[in-house]
């Protein structure tokens, strides 16, 4: 499977790291990064948040209490968990266009389940103010949702995220947006405009 297919919700590889001119902006906009719920130590050394939740911790389990969140959660179209003796053909038959070759024990959150998540987090009150970056895909559900929670900046081109090795990887085929809850919408403006469109 590709970089691109994978950026565009397929599972698999989900460890893409926000581009270090990204986190420029949201540091401006944040010096202080309470938490990031999808994160681990290799991403955090960039992010910088004071707390952070791992795959294990299983962050749409958790109570995101903050003051400020910055969120890149992993980029899914969602799957549910095999049953035992699975005959799914993505997982047993090698002539299958979307062939995997294993059985998966647990579900694997979609960018529905999320986008979900983090808004119903922001409207508990459990944060005063969050960021998210995600690929822009308007025909979405999920994307809709946040055009429609927020003020959101369209990054210019495509954005390159990094692999673990802080490699830049090419071939996203889609651009991205990042999404501001919060009330200080006129410095998000400000700031996220020398990365593109904000509206």
């Amino acid at each position: 499977m590709t970089p691109d297919q994978l950026i565009n919700q397929d599972s698999g590889n989900v460890e893409y790291y926000t581009p270090d001119e990204v986190l420029a902006c949201v540091h401006l906009m944040f010096p202080v990064i309470d938490l990031d719920p999808a994160s681990n130590e290799i991403a955090n050394q960039s992010v910088k948040a004071k707390r952070y939740f791992t795959k294990e911790d299983d962050a749409l389990t958790q109570e995101w209490i903050a003051d400020t969140v910055w969120l890149n959660h992993p980029f899914n179209k969602g799957e549910l968990a095999c049953k035992p003796k699975c005959i799914k053909k993505i997982c047993n038959d090698p002539t299958y266009y979307k062939y995997r070759g294993h059985c998966i024990t647990e579900d694997i959150a979609s960018n529905g389940d999320w986008v979900d998540y983090y808004l119903n987090q922001f409207a508990l009150g459990n944060f005063k103010e969050a960021m998210n970056i995600t690929f822009v895909n308007s025909s979405e559900a999920w994307c809709q949702k946040l055009l429609n929670a927020g003020i959101s900046c369209f990054i210019d081109g495509r954005t390159h995220f990094k692999d673990p090795k802080g490699n830049v990887k090419k071939g996203a085929t889609k651009g991205c947006f990042i999404t501001y809850l919060g009330h200080r919408t006129k410095e998000f403006k400000t700031i996220f405009s020398t990365l593109g469109v904000v509206k």
